[in-house]
């Protein structure tokens, strides 16, 4: 039973990877900004490299929590009007969604290489602290990979039936 515990808080640890990265940028965001503004406003001297850090926070922010909030069922979604619809209609609205959203994911993740590629070939890097924009985008790619994933796992788990709010228990 032991086993299974640590086999099941492993992959806790594995399926919430990407909200601990967002959680952390996101802490880094607030912080730094705040001290951005005492630097500034209290002390006279801003930091000069503040802008470079908020970009690469947000960056990551927003693509960290992507795949999370498919497997969560987080995402944006209006349900209102495809319920009007009969059953037969909402399957199909399902289905169409579904195709959508890979086709999307998918040109996003080939578009992304391209992006990072360009990056890593012209060595192009963050004006103050010198961080390759490889670096930083490097995060929509991998991103992409996860939310596909966790898209594929949602609709796994509805498939089956699974409530995705009981995943942590």
């Amino acid at each position: 039973m032991n086993h299974l515990k640590k086999k099941n808080s492993l992959l806790n640890v594995l399926l919430n990877f990407d909200i601990a990265i967002a959680g952390i940028a996101l802490i880094i965001l607030i912080v730094l900004t705040f001290l951005g503004v005492i630097m500034r406003y209290v002390f006279g001297s801003p930091f000069t490299w503040l802008e470079e850090v908020q970009l690469w926070c947000m960056v990551w922010i927003v693509y960290a929590a992507a795949g999370a909030a498919f497997r969560t069922g987080n995402h944006v979604a209006i349900e209102m009007v495809v319920e009007l619809f009969p059953k037969v209609v909402q399957k199909f609205i399902e289905v169409l969604i579904s195709l959508v959203v890979i086709l999307v994911v998918g040109f996003l993740f080939i578009e992304s290489i391209g992006f990072v590629e360009l990056f890593v070939r012209s060595g192009r890097t963050t004006n103050m602290l010198s961080v390759p924009y490889s670096l930083i985008y490097g995060m929509v790619p991998l991103s992409c990979i996860l939310m596909m994933v966790n898209f594929f796992y949602a609709k796994y788990r509805e498939f089956k039936g699974l409530d995705i709010e009981k995943e942590g228990e």
